[in-house]
């Protein structure tokens, strides 16, 4: 175990809409311009905001989970972002406090209390004078241990601003790190799954430019990098906690890339990568077929249902991909990627389009979010990458459903009662909607790569 200095911050907020990850992508601009060398996090399960880090810092961005990894393995991935930048900057996640259930585990505050972070949180200043302060006091004090050093005001206007900072320091003795007047060219949209992905953004470079800009006028950059600089060092081991796995040769393995596929676990996949695995991008949308020579398929989460129409058309990729499967070849396919092997797959207009085929059935749209939140998935019987009774982490998030959505996994929710069965698991392919979280359960990476190596030596 080493001491690792890593200066970090945290940047969370009162409610999810509130800013978080226009301000984060604004401060990683800003850094960046600066010549720092900044990293990124994001606390929770989410994919698209760490999309949105990266297209900033130029870097995979990772995600930080409470749920899925211990506090331990936590501080390792923290450890590990500090050993390449100057600065690492975490993305908080819903409300400071809102975890599991109504719980404040896995939430922003405890990942701020395990790694020893200290945290701003944007706060809306509209429509509010002294009340602001009652608020900012109230998630100061709500836990002795809040680590809540600052706060910065959002969607205020430049006359007021200085009112509402002494007001708050004033009243809370909690410091006041700038503000961001109303910004409409530079906000980030939404859609039914969270953000549109960085890539579908009309002139993200500009509006980052625009954004990065103004806070370099109105946010005390300095003062935020000074916070960060307070925090102790780490006590670090290497994150992944397993070592290489000694193989004849590495196994290739496709990982589909594209608008359609697009959420990955960054640590998983560089976990794969860790254990002897060569990672090879492909695209169903676009490209013919699998990469020659490939001895694993990775088809990750995304939006497969806006490109249903395309996906289809692309027939000689549906079928290099189905026989592949059926030959036997390891497969980890994902929600969206789950959605992709089904015989059908509905669009947002209720069209039916015919999809790979391994997967009976259709894959359809039901106007609400199914199924949401953490899970513990139990494997019923042995598979690729559990044993009967084992328990993977895993997260469901989606508003498509499937006629078919399998009995290999009990899924349990966390803190509740409810329960459901889920998931496709055989010697060589694990598919269903719950994201798994790789490094969460290292076993089932070593299983996965082991299948593609023994598979790639028998074909």
């Amino acid at each position: 175990m080493t001491g690792i200095v890593a200066p970090r911050i945290l940047i969370g907020a009162p409610a999810s809409g509130g800013g978080k990850t226009t301000f984060t992508c604004g401060l990683l601009h800003a850094l960046v311009r600066r010549g720092l060398k900044a990293a990124a996090c994001k606390c929770g399960p989410d994919y698209i905001d760490p999309m949105f880090h990266s297209e900033v810092i130029g870097a995979f961005s990772r995600n930080l989970d409470l749920f899925f990894s211990t506090e331990e393995q936590v501080r390792q991935l923290v450890a590990d972002s500090a050993l390449h930048s100057d600065i690492t900057v975490i993305e908080g996640v819903m409300g400071y406090y809102d975890g599991i259930a109504v719980s404040d585990k896995a939430s922003a505050w405890d990942v701020a209390r395990a790694t020893e972070t200290s945290a701003v949180l944007v706060i809306d200043g509209r429509g509010r004078a002294r009340s602001i302060a009652a608020e900012v006091a109230g998630f100061a004090r709500f836990r002795e241990d809040s680590r809540v050093a600052g706060v910065v005001l959002n969607r205020v206007s430049p006359m007021l601003y200085p009112r509402l900072k002494s007001l708050i320091e004033d009243e809370t003795g909690v410091s006041v790190y700038g503000y961001l007047p109303v910004l409409d060219d530079c906000s980030l949209e939404s859609r039914h799954l969270g953000l549109v992905t960085a890539a579908e953004v009309d002139d993200l470079r500009g509006k980052l430019d625009r954004l990065a800009a103004v806070m370099e006028e109105t946010v005390d950059i300095d003062g935020l990098v000074a916070l960060a600089q307070t925090a102790p060092a780490l006590e670090s081991a290497d994150w992944q906690g397993v070592e290489p796995l000694e193989l004849p040769r590495a196994p290739r393995i496709a990982v589909a890339r594209d608008d359609a596929f697009c959420f990955y676990y960054a640590d998983a996949l560089r976990l794969l990568q860790h254990l002897g695995a060569e990672l090879v991008e492909f695209s169903p949308l676009h490209d013919s077929c699998l990469p020659e020579g490939v001895s694993g398929i990775y088809l990750g989460g995304g939006y497969p249902e806006l490109h249903a129409r395309e996906l289809s058309e692309n027939s000689s990729m549906r079928e290099s991909i189905a026989q592949a499967i059926r030959s036997g070849i390891p497969t980890i396919a994902e929600c969206g990627g789950f959605m992709y092997l089904h015989e059908m797959l509905e669009d947002d207009q209720k069209d039916a389009y015919e999809q790979v085929g391994v997967v009976r059935g259709s894959s359809y749209k039901t106007n609400k979010l199914g199924r949401f939140g953490y899970i513990a998935i139990e494997a019923a019987h042995d598979g690729l990458l559990a044993c009967e009774g084992e328990q993977l982490r895993a997260h469901e998030f989606h508003y498509w459903d499937s006629e078919n959505v399998g009995d290999a996994f009990v899924a349990r929710k966390p803190q509740s009662d409810r329960s459901w069965t889920c998931g496709f698991s055989t010697p060589t392919m694990y598919a269903g909607y719950p994201h798994l979280y790789l490094p969460g359960t290292p076993p089932s990476a070593v299983r996965f790569v082991e299948a593609c190596a023994a598979f790639g030596m028998s074909s």
